[in-house]
């Protein structure tokens, strides 16, 4: 770091990165809601199965993470203990409700209204993190110009918006390499792994519930092949978390930010927690997407891009899963990777023999993955 540059503000009172801090019930209060946003987008993408539709969830999501992973790294620097800070925590979550609400007509009427509740999370943020770390004052000025754009799109309206939408989302993915964070912030491992792990865990848990209230509003009888088709949707998202929790990666993932030197953890956390959870995340949007419309449908088959958003969601998810592992060095991708590839040609199944046919056939994909993984493992040990 240079002379010119602000100097580190550690979190804690002790400047210690290291110290413990877990993750509080505000922080998961707040998750919940940024989730919500989660489920909509996988409402409007299993209603437009289509590229537009694709790239709608695609620019969405990419500026909604981008401040969610900023207000993760504002509370891993100073938790939420202050009233202040609470009650301005909950009105950074407010305006995620408001983008949540107008997500399904971001690009018509509510356009402006989720560029205005996106403006308040952005304005939360900037005014809570700089009391902790100035550095942050650097960054702001890109979220700040994200969030007017993302207004100025939906004034705009037609494909004036979505080249606005993409030049916000660039602004704020591509910072990072204009302004590197090496140095000038402090992650606290333990409460950082917690926060994502259970972030997976509740987008998995709220993406099931949502397929499940979708079933009962459109009234259908619990038949045997309508609790079979359910059975291995959850058998299928079981497999997923698997990958992530039922192998320790999460624990080793942990382990290997606190062996990293303190200054090269931001790099470490921008490319593990940031963009490799990009592709894990849209790959449960897509597969909850898939799974809605194929549940009620178990025993016929559907259309191409629904049977690929069941097969692209399983590949897109493992894909995350590869770089995450990699960019920590935490293990191999290869088996991994293989059944990432394999996953997507499993989308032929739903097309031409039944989409339960297909849901089983990737929970059977990623389980050979995972096994294969482990008898790799055994054998070099032994």
């Amino acid at each position: 770091m240079t002379e010119a540059e602000p100097p580190v503000t550690e979190p804690g009172p002790a400047g210690e990165g290291d110290q413990p801090l877990r993750v509080s019930t505000l922080e998961l209060f707040f998750d919940l809601v940024f989730v919500f946003a989660i489920i909509q987008l996988t409402g409007i993408l299993a209603d437009d199965l289509t590229p537009a539709g694709a790239l709608r969830v695609l620019l969405i999501f990419g500026v909604l993470w981008w401040m969610y992973a900023g207000y993760v790294w504002l509370t891993n620097a100073r938790p939420p203990e202050r009233t202040p800070e609470r009650l301005l925590l909950l009105v950074g979550m407010a305006g995620f409700l408001i983008v949540g609400l107008a997500i399904p007509h971001a690009f018509g009427r509510d356009g402006v209204a989720l560029g205005v509740g996106y403006l308040i999370v952005v304005v939360v943020h900037a005014w809570l993190y700089q009391r902790v770390n100035r550095n942050i004052l650097r960054v702001a000025p890109f979220n700040l110009a994200a969030a007017l754009l993302i207004i100025g799109a939906g004034l705009a309206g037609g494909t004036l918006a979505y080249l606005l939408w993409a030049a916000a989302l660039a602004a704020q993915e591509l910072s990072p390499f204009i302004l590197p964070v090496r140095g000038r912030f402090a992650i606290r491992p333990g409460h950082f792994t917690e926060r994502h792990g259970a972030l997976v865990i509740i987008v998995f848990g709220e993406s099931v519930a949502d397929i499940g209230i979708g079933i009962a509003a459109g009234g259908h009888a619990v038949t045997v092949l309508l609790a079979t088709s359910a059975v291995l949707g959850l058998a299928l998202a079981a497999a997923l978390w698997w990958c992530y929790f039922g192998v320790g990666d999460d624990e080793r993932a942990e382990q290997a930010m606190r062996r990293a030197d303190p200054a090269a953890r931001p790099g470490l956390a921008l490319a593990a927690y940031f963009y490799s959870y990009i592709p894990l995340l849209l790959g449960i949007v897509t597969l909850a997407a898939g799974l809605k419309k194929a549940i009620v449908h178990a025993g016929a088959t559907l259309p191409y891009p629904a049977c690929l958003a069941l097969a692209g969601g399983v590949a897109l998810y493992l894909a995350g899963d590869v770089a995450f592992r990699r960019s920590l060095r935490i293990g191999t991708g290869r088996y991994r990777a293989v059944a990432a590839a394999v996953a997507l040609a499993a989308s032929a199944v739903g097309v031409t023999v039944s989409v339960a046919a297909e849901i089983a056939l990737l929970t059977v994909i990623v389980a050979a993955a995972l096994a294969l993984e482990v008898r790799a493992a055994d054998s070099v040990e032994a």
